[in-house]
């Protein structure tokens, strides 16, 4: 897990340029691992982040109580995630992830929230090409259309039809990025091309 930095572009060693996303990823660690004998299934828990004690719910200081974690004892964790695998994992609880997880050149799955929109339109939303810009047309440049009629669903809208709403805030995967590049004095990691969110957006990294 890491946080969205900004993005910028880099040279190649071919001179061409690069566009890279920057996270920062901090230090993580295991707070609970999950087997399918004892939960159903197998999975690994991890905490990253840091939040003062008193800002956390007494449930989970009480799960973190046993971890062992990366920051002074009066903070917890800010973000705990889960992650399924199907097999057993071979970390144990209390071990701390960092960046050496990954190298240059490592292909990774990235998931995040996409930025926020609010109620937009057809034209933004769904990239509908709104009316004619001539023949008298007057107030309908951006307007949806026709939706159907009586014929096709007997007067009702049917189902999943495009139109105006909120968008934005969906969670999205972008599959197949490059790891280009990865400076361990700071904890980050530079990813090619764009990752949805805004600055400071949580971020999961599958390799």
């Amino acid at each position: 897990m890491a946080k969205k930095v900004n993005m910028t572009q880099i040279f190649g060693e071919d001179g061409a340029v690069q566009p890279v996303t920057v996270l920062s990823v901090g230090e993580m660690v295991v707070s609970q691992i999950k087997t399918k004998e004892k939960d159903g299934y197998n999975a690994v828990q991890i905490g990253s982040g840091s939040r003062l004690e008193k800002n956390t719910s007494k449930p989970v200081r009480g799960h973190l109580k046993n971890v062992n974690l990366p920051n002074d004892e009066k903070r917890n964790s800010a973000v705990l995630k889960e992650f399924r695998m199907t097999e057993a994992s071979a970390l144990n609880k209390g071990d701390h992830i960092s960046i050496d997880t990954f190298a240059v050149g490592d292909k990774v799955d990235v998931s995040a929230v996409s930025k926020g929109k609010g109620f937009q339109g057809v034209v933004k939303r769904h990239g509908f090409h709104g009316g004619p810009r001539s023949h008298g047309q007057k107030h309908s440049e951006r307007e949806p259309g026709s939706i159907g009629g009586g014929g096709r669903k007997g007067g009702k809208v049917i189902k999943g039809m495009r139109m105006a709403g909120r968008m934005g805030s969906d969670r999205i995967t972008v599959q197949n990025l490059k790891v280009v590049g990865i400076d361990k004095d700071n904890n980050e990691m530079m990813i090619s091309g764009a990752i949805p969110g805004r600055r400071g957006t949580l971020v999961e990294i599958r390799g």
